[in-house]
C-alpha cells in the first residue's frame, strides 16, 4: 500500500512562512490582535463591543449575531478579502516553497488559512515537477476560484470549461458555529482531507491550534482519523512555537501513545530532513529500525537552484517509478536519507 502523508495548515504556518512579511512588506496574522496587527483597527471605531476579546473570532461572531451591525460586518468581510488579495509571496524561497516540493502528488495539504502564498509556491513548484501534492481550502482562499456547474477548481479567474472565469471562492468568516456544507467548493475540501486523514500514514499539523470555538471542523476530522487505537503504526508530526505539553493536549484524541514528535522549527521536521521521501523515511527508521541521515535535506539558506539541485534526482527517480508502475512492475521509492 502506497503511504500517505497529510499536512493541515493553520495561521501559525504562514506566519512562519513570512517573518518579515510579503515581498512588499506587508504582514499577515494569527486570529488574536488581527484587527491591529493588519491596521484595521479603524473599523470599530464606532463600535461598543460587548466582548473584551481582540479575537477576530470572537468580535466577528459578536456583530454578525447583531443585525444593527450588519454593515460593519460586510465592511469587515471586504477589508479582509482585499487586505490577503493583496499579499505577494517574496521573490526568496519561503517555508511554503520547501512544504510543496517536500511531498509528492499521493500527499495532501489542508489549509484553513486565507493567504494566496500556498498558491503563489505551487506555481514556482510546477517550474520543477508537475508531482506536488494536492491542496485543499477549508476555509476559502482569496488566489482560488471555482465554477459551480463544472465543479471545478482553480487560480482565481482561470477559464472554466464551459468558458466562463473561476468566480472567487466563499471565505469561510469565522462564527463560531460554522456550516462546512453550505458552500459547494469548501464542502468538496472537506471531503478531500477527510478521505486523506483516512488512509495517511503521517499527519503533520503546522501552526494550527485546533481551537475549541471551532468544534465542527476537529469533530469531522476526528471522524475521518477514526480511534487512536487503531492508528497504532500512524505517526502525528506537530510544528508549532506553542508549549509541547499544550499542544500536544490538544491533539491528544489523534495521538496513538508516543507516537508523535514535536518540533518548533519546520527545519527541523520530517518534511524538511526528508523531503519527496517523508513516509519512506518514516517506515525505515521506526519500523526497519534504520538510521537515518537528516543532513541531507532542506536548509533555510536556500536559493531555488540548490534546492532543484536537491530534488532533481529524486523528481527523475519518481517518473521512472511510476512509468514502470503504469506497466505493472510494482516498483517503489527508495529512501535516500539512509
Amino acid at each position: 500500500m502506497i503511504k500517505r502523508h497529510t499536512v493541515l495548515l493553520g495561521a501559525g504556518a504562514t506566519m512562519a512562512a513570512i517573518p518579515n512579511g510579503d515581498k512588499n512588506g506587508k504582514k499577515s496574522s494569527v486570529m488574536n490582535n488581527l484587527f491591529s496587527e493588519l491596521g484595521m483597527n479603524y473599523i470599530l471605531k464606532n463600535v461598543h463591543l460587548h466582548t473584551s476579546s481582540k479575537n477576530l473570532e470572537d468580535i466577528y461572531s459578536e456583530l454578525a449575531s447583531r443585525p444593527e451591525h450588519k454593515d460593519v460586518v460586510q465592511v469587515i468581510e471586504k477589508s479582509l478579502y482585499d487586505y490577503f488579495a493583496s499579499l505577494e509571496i517574496p521573490d526568496y524561497p519561503t517555508i511554503y516553497d520547501y512544504l510543496i516540493l517536500s511531498l509528492t502528488g499521493k500527499d495532501v495539504i489542508a489549509t484553513f488559512n486565507w493567504d494566496p502564498f500556498l498558491v503563489q509556491a505551487i506555481g514556482r513548484a510546477q517550474k520543477y515537477t508537475n508531482n506536488i501534492p494536492q491542496v485543499c481550502f477549508l476555509h476559502g482562499n482569496v488566489a482560488v476560484g471555482f465554477c459551480e456547474k463544472d465543479n471545478i477548481m482553480g487560480n482565481i479567474g482561470m477559464i472554466c470549461r464551459c468558458g466562463n472565469a473561476l468566480r472567487p471562492m466563499k471565505l469561510l468568516f469565522p462564527v463560531k458555529n460554522k456550516d462546512y456544507n453550505s458552500d459547494m467548493a469548501i464542502s468538496k475540501s472537506w471531503k478531500t482531507l477527510n478521505n486523506a486523514l483516512e488512509v495517511a500514514y503521517m499527519v503533520t499539523i503546522f501552526g494550527y491550534s485546533a481551537p475549541k470555538s471551532d468544534v465542527e471542523a476537529v469533530s469531522m476530522m476526528k471522524k475521518a482519523w477514526g480511534s487512536v487505537d487503531k492508528r497504532n503504526l500512524e505517526e502525528i508530526e506537530i510544528i508549532d512555537i506553542r508549549d509541547e505539553e499544550e499542544i500536544v493536549k490538544s491533539w491528544n484524541q489523534f495521538i496513538h501513545t508516543h507516537h508523535y514528535s514535536y518540533h518548533t522549527n519546520f527545519f527541523e521536521s520530517t518534511l524538511a530532513r526528508c523531503p519527496r521521501r517523508t513516509c519512506e523515511a518514516t517506515f525505515d527508521r521506526l519500523m526497519n529500525c534504520i538510521w537515518l541521515d537528516g543532513s541531507k535535506g532542506f536548509k533555510h539558506t536556500m536559493k531555488f537552484s540548490d534546492i532543484d539541485k536537491l530534488t532533481s534526482d529524486l523528481i527523475k527517480e519518481e517518473g521512472i517509478v511510476a512509468k514502470a508502475n503504469a506497466n505493472g512492475k510494482h516498483i517503489f521509492l527508495s529512501n535516500p536519507y539512509h
